[in-house]
């Protein structure tokens, strides 16, 4: 009996003593900080393979017991900061609470449908990087010259000297997250052209016998004008018909980026009438797109470019509530504006 306690004993010391060696740190004298990226859907078994791999845990078996011992199931996505320091209860707590521990990682939302002057704007508001560098960047030769030769969807379209911003409509819109510490424009940009790669991809071979450039120009419009995707679709097709009769796109969205007016402000004859390579509305426009996109546009604005909708319609017009009607003549154009108007229903 005695023996059989003695053995117990030692054998609870032992455990005591493995338990308390794998939760402490790997390293109490390191304070260097160490990314983590945690992408949704990872298993349990990779996380320890990842946390192992970078020297945060001593173990990839006991920190899987650990989370059954405490409970832990729900570690969160995101990319982390964590150091060798740091101990397996407080690694495990940053993982269950996401990035609240993490202040020097930073969220950015970027729109459908913004701009490139709108992405400047939110990187300034959110990191040490000021709007103007940004778009210095973004309109650096030699750094497009070197992005044209890694990305196959980048042409020498975007040198065009007449477009305001070459990146416009190739930076895809979604919620991206980044280390703050010597976070630079060029780091943003090329993760956000990544994920216009992956969501490309799937259209490679369509997009080979067309051009990148107007596909994307077309997709910025149509996610500017219509809501729906099947709008959006029809959209595009009226575009093409107007383009094949030799005709001006008549797109206000093109007269408010061209000349840099906020989507709810009023637009004059006088912009209407004035020549600029954006805006569609001037008859020196006719058969022509604008010289590039005037926004980034969503996955769905740049499937319903590369498959339109055919139809025999020229015009369309949008109410209040973002329905939008589509017509084959000007006179019928002209009955449908007067319709929404007189019912209340007219856009402005």
């Amino acid at each position: 009996m005695a023996i059989i306690l003695g053995l117990l004993g030692l054998g609870l010391i032992s455990c005591f003593i493995y338990y308390e060696y794998n939760v402490s740190p790997v390293d109490k004298s390191s304070d260097a900080k160490i990314e983590v990226v945690i992408p949704s859907g990872m298993s349990t078994d990779n996380i320890a393979i990842t946390l192992y791999d970078k020297g945060l845990i001593r173990s990839k078996f006991f920190f899987k017991v650990y989370l059954k011992l405490n409970n832990a199931s729900s570690l969160k996505a995101s990319t982390y900061l964590l150091s060798k320091n740091m101990t397996l209860e407080d690694i495990v707590k940053v993982l269950e609470s996401g990035n609240s521990e993490n202040g020097d990682v930073v969220n950015l939302t970027f729109k459908e449908g913004q701009n490139i002057r709108d992405y400047a704007n939110i990187i300034e508001e959110n990191t040490s990087i000021t709007a103007d560098t940004f778009l210095a960047k973004v309109k650096d030769t030699n750094f497009l010259t070197q992005l044209i030769s890694e990305y196959w969807f980048l042409s020498e379209d975007i040198l065009n000297s007449e477009i305001y911003y070459p990146l416009e409509g190739y930076l895809f819109p979604d919620t991206y997250q980044f280390v703050k510490t010597d976070l630079t424009s060029e780091d943003i940009i090329r993760t956000l052209l990544d994920e216009e790669e992956k969501k490309l991809s799937p259209y490679k071979e369509a997009l080979s016998n067309l051009n990148v450039h107007s596909i994307l120009t077309l997709a910025s419009m149509a996610e500017l004008e219509g809501v729906r995707d099947e709008d959006r679709k029809l959209i595009v097709g009226v575009f093409n018909n107007r383009l094949n009769r030799g005709m001006n796109l008549g797109s206000d969205v093109t007269t408010y980026y061209a000349f840099n007016e906020a989507m709810d402000s009023d637009l004059t004859t006088e912009m209407f009438n004035t020549y600029n390579p954006y805006n569609t509305r001037s008859a020196e426009m006719a058969g022509r797109l604008p010289v590039g996109p005037i926004c980034n546009p969503s996955l769905s604005s740049i499937e319903a470019a590369i498959n339109p909708t055919d139809s025999d319609y020229l015009y369309f017009v949008a109410d209040k509530n973002r329905n939008v009607y589509f017509t084959m003549s000007a006179s019928e154009h002209e009955e449908k504006v007067a319709e929404l108007k007189e019912n209340g229903d007219w856009i402005w």
